[in-house]
């Protein structure tokens, strides 16, 4: 195994590469690590001589760009603390998340604030911060700042990054990430997916999430391999840059893979690529098989979640692979199958996953019930339900929340959502449970049909009847275009709900 390098998140790059290696491709730009660091320093500078200090919270709302990685090590070098938000975000979403987090400044791209039709001084006015706009005035100051090389972090143990929860249940809530926490987390991912540093690793998810920032940038920066940064995915540019860029290592959602799939339909080869990574969602079965027969490329599911920075688990690149399961648990992380007492459940029976370990959030800023209802007993509580086998493979049933009750018995919508995809003529699935006077709940299931085909209930129904107990299928099927998704792809189920 090679030597661990400590750092700081806002040091992460700082090794003993070459300065000339690249470090950012994006678009025709080449950024090498001298470069790379000059930028950090610059906008270290530049964010001071602004204002920004210890402790400050500072909303980052921009698109995927080198600038991202800039502004957010430079902010980390004052020791402030970083807010990554989504883009789509509305002024109503970003003012509860500027209340929420006391956040002193936003840290926005020009583009983005206009496409909302706001002005700075309006969004100053509504979110009482300070707002400094990313645009060409602000790199042409960033180039004329001063070049003093420092960070005042003084432990690791220090607060660097409030990443928010997606929201898919409740009210979003600050996951205090700290730079151990993150740190410690790209290298357990270089580690357990058997990177290499000669590896160019293409990041098209979205920054502003914790699995794209962790393994997509903190990854292959600790361990001195080329980021090749794609501002959003869309599948002609992505397969153009897959081979152009020359691409071994590629990690996206579940819905990206299909683009994979029909490229390799029309016979396109990605001779460079070695590795693919799927998470932010369970990867179905049918997908996963799809990648490997019709593009040829070994497919790692691996599971994680914004609390532990997120990654907790993949499938072994070199060793067995499981198709369903999200693997072995990485180095340096507990798990437990935890009963109704936390305690310790065996191989084959289903419990709330519980992980503990260096990755593992601080906990929610300013909700102190929340965080010691996540936090209990020393476990991280996931609030996800899981089962593992005899060798230690992990297989994740669904969300505890998710689960639905049909006359007192458990109903695991994913299950009834694998069988879903395995119909030729399903595209995406989702199954949720709605109140039933009778049983409790009642299965219900949001159907997508592939393009061109017509598909009807009797035959969805006759299909599951062959393949699930009678109180697992859905009372109720209706057909849709398509399904809720935030911006890591994930199935907003309580837009389904309603």
């Amino acid at each position: 195994m090679r030597e661990k390098k400590v750092a700081t998140v806002g040091q992460i790059y700082k090794n003993n590469y070459s300065g000339d290696k690249p470090a950012i491709l994006f678009k025709d730009e080449r950024v090498t690590y001298a470069q790379l660091d000059d930028k950090v320093v610059a906008f270290a500078n530049l964010l001071k001589s602004k204002g920004v200090s210890k402790g400050d919270k500072v909303i980052l709302n921009t698109v995927n760009s080198p600038e991202f990685l800039y502004l957010y090590f430079g902010t980390v070098r004052n020791a402030a603390v970083v807010v990554p938000i989504n883009p789509m975000l509305t002024l109503e979403e970003m003012k509860y998340i500027a209340s929420d987090s006391q956040a002193r400044f936003l840290v926005i791209h020009e583009g983005v604030m206009m496409k909302q039709g706001l002005t700075a001084d309006a969004l100053s006015e509504a979110l009482g911060v300070k707002v400094i706009l990313i645009n060409e005035a602000l790199t042409e100051e960033a180039d004329a700042a001063a070049r003093d090389d420092y960070d005042i972090v003084t432990d690791g143990g220090e607060v660097s990054t409030f990443l928010y929860t997606s929201g898919t249940t409740g009210q979003p809530k600050a996951a205090m990430l700290t730079h151990d926490n993150l740190v410690t987390n790209a290298w357990q991912c270089v580690v357990n997916l058997e990177a290499r540093e000669d590896d160019v690793l293409m990041c098209v998810l979205p920054l502003f999430h914790v699995f794209a920032f962790t393994t997509c940038i903190l990854l292959p920066l600790i361990d001195g391999e080329t980021i090749d940064i794609v501002e959003s995915f869309t599948p002609k540019l992505v397969i153009s840059e897959l081979l152009e860029k020359q691409v071994s290592l590629f990690l996206g959602v579940p819905a990206m893979y299909m683009v994979l799939v029909e490229a390799g339909k029309k016979d396109i080869k990605f001779p460079k690529l070695r590795t693919a990574v799927c998470g932010g969602s369970a990867l179905p079965v049918e997908i996963y098989n799809q990648v490997r027969e019709t593009v040829g490329l070994p497919i790692i599911e691996g599971y994680g979640l914004t609390e532990a920075s997120p990654a907790c688990f993949f499938n072994p690149p070199s060793g067995t692979q499981k198709p369903g399961s999200i693997g072995t648990v990485m180095i340096d992380i507990e798990y437990r199958i935890g009963g109704e007492n936390d305690e310790a459940l065996p191989a084959g029976e289903v419990g709330e996953l519980l992980l503990k370990g260096p990755n593992i959030m601080l906990g929610y800023y300013g909700r102190e019930a929340e965080t010691a209802e996540t936090l209990k007993n020393g476990w991280l509580h996931t609030g996800d339900l899981a089962k593992k086998d005899e060798d230690g493979y992990v297989y994740i049933v669904d969300r505890k929340k998710d689960m639905v009750i049909v006359s007192g018995l458990n109903v695991y919508p994913r299950e009834v959502e694998e069988a879903l995809y395995k119909h030729p003529k399903v595209k995406d699935a989702a199954v949720i449970g709605v109140p039933d006077d009778l049983r409790g709940e009642k299965v219900v299931a949001y159907i997508v049909p592939k393009e061109g085909e017509e598909v009807h209930s009797k035959e969805i129904l006759r299909w599951l009847k062959e393949r699930l107990a009678a109180y697992k299928i859905p009372r109720h099927i209706e057909f849709r275009e398509d399904l809720p998704r935030n911006s890591t792809g994930k199935i907003m189920k309580r837009m389904l709900r309603g």
